[in-house]
């Protein structure tokens, strides 16, 4: 993480420099276009495309690591393994799943999704839940023991 807040840092101050440049080559040629003004807006525009690049991989980091927080938020709650913290709330009294068990329900919720998205949601509703009363799925041993 160090690195990329070292690469965007370098990529804002170049970018600054280079509007910097053309700011100073504008005045010395009192506002006429110039090889000099023209090298100057071409370096800036190449600085502020490194810059993007840099802002961009910056936040692509933050998302992934978003993602993986709340991934495994996602199983330390699921599982049990979250302790209560002082100041908050007790458990909620949900029992605990595997990890196992979790990523199965995601999955199974990940393909319904794709189902749903490509039409043949209706068609598979019911293969999954043959009987629509029942609240669980019996291919799964902790659902048939309810």
């Amino acid at each position: 993480m160090d690195s990329l807040v070292d690469a965007l840092s370098s990529a804002y101050q170049d970018f600054v420099a280079a509007s910097a440049v053309v700011l100073e080559s504008k005045e010395s040629s009192n506002g006429q276009k110039t090889a000099a003004t023209d090298a100057a807006l071409e370096n800036f525009k190449q600085k502020w495309e490194l810059f993007r690049v840099a802002c961009d991989q910056a936040e692509e980091f933050v998302e992934s690591v978003k993602q993986r927080i709340g991934s495994e938020c996602l199983v330390d709650e699921a599982t049990g393994t979250v302790s209560g913290k002082p100041g908050q709330p007790a458990a909620s009294g949900l029992q605990p799943i595997s990890a196992v068990r979790l990523e199965q329900m995601s999955k199974a919720v990940r393909w319904l999704v794709i189902e749903l998205q490509h039409g043949s949601g209706a068609n598979s509703a019911s293969a999954v839940h043959p009987n629509p009363s029942a609240p669980f799925d019996a291919r799964f041993s902790e659902d048939a023991a309810q």
